[in-house]
């Protein structure tokens, strides 16, 4: 049995709760509701017959406030609340940070990754390059640290993927989601670059304002991106792939499957004691969004990679 335990939570970010109730097969829909997340209480019972994970148990949970911990564990079945953090170390076979608070990342999940315990870090992994070369280190010298948004795995992305040689060459792509650009272009960015394999712009360009962000990416051969993510249109995410012999529109809704699916492949890492997924990939796009964002604080400045 391996056993995870869970560090959270922030403010908006029901990750804990789900994950934890996904892993065990166990959820408490009031208590859930109760905290102010009855959407999540839904997918998790629409879903119920396909909750839990086969050999894999969230064991112990540490959050900064303790009702919150008793919260999470008496909504997911969760034995061990844990008043520090570090206490899980020994106790636990990995550990996933649920918290979506970059600037905070690197702090809470170092001793963690010094100890040699696998993590995975919620989208997303930093906002600063002096955070990421950290996590880069770190992976070069073998520790297992996996992040992502969990976009990546979207059964809808996954699909169109599979289409992509009807539409001949790729011309343009636009992507477009609601809220802000740090916590949320992540996703659009992973299931972007995810779709064109991974590769690398050659220039971002922030050319919206804050709230409003547009940002505009190149590519080798001449192909353009653009991600729109407005803070007060209708909840959306929405991505339409143009070629020269045809087009297709992705609307990602299943947010349950894409979740269980990216849990499955950090439980895989732990059994296989290695990644599953290349950190070159993630370092990719916490580098466009970085780069986006320092963009929009210069101007409208166009950053050519290598960033």
């Amino acid at each position: 049995m391996i056993k995870i335990g869970i560090l959270g939570m922030s403010e908006g970010n029901a990750h804990p709760y789900s994950w934890a109730s996904i892993i065990n097969g166990h959820f408490n829909g009031d208590e859930i509701s109760r905290i102010g997340y009855p959407a999540v209480a839904a997918y998790l019972h629409a879903n119920s017959d396909t909750l839990g994970i086969t050999g894999v148990q969230v064991s112990h949970v540490w959050t900064q406030d303790l009702n919150i911990s008793q919260s999470i564990a008496l909504s997911s079945g969760i034995a061990n609340v844990t008043e520090n953090a570090e206490e899980m170390i020994g106790h636990v076979d990995a550990v996933m940070l649920l918290r979506d608070d970059a600037q905070n990342h690197v702090k809470m999940v170092q001793p963690f990754i010094e100890s040699g315990l696998p993590v995975f870090i919620d989208k997303p992994l930093t906002c600063t390059v002096e955070d990421l070369d950290y996590f880069s280190k770190k992976s070069r010298e073998g520790k297992l640290i996996m992040s992502c948004s969990s976009m990546r795995y979207a059964t809808e992305v996954r699909t169109a993927r599979t289409e992509f040689a009807a539409l001949g060459q790729l011309e343009l792509v636009t992507a477009t989601g609601k809220k802000d650009w740090m916590k949320y272009g992540v996703h659009m960015l992973e299931a972007v670059l995810m779709l064109l394999d991974d590769n690398r712009p050659l220039t971002v360009q922030h050319i919206g304002e804050e709230g409003k962000d547009i940002v505009h990416l190149t590519f080798a051969g001449g192909l353009q991106v653009i991600i729109n993510l407005f803070m007060e249109i209708s909840p959306t995410f929405q991505i339409s792939v143009f070629g020269q012999k045809g087009w297709r529109q992705i609307e990602i809704k299943n947010s349950y499957s894409m979740f269980r699916d990216n849990i499955i492949e950090f439980v895989r890492s732990v059994e296989e004691g290695k990644a599953r997924l290349d950190f070159a990939k993630t370092e990719n796009v916490i580098r466009t969004l970085i780069a986006a964002k320092e963009s929009l604080y210069q101007g409208g400045k166009i950053i050519t990679f290598p960033f």
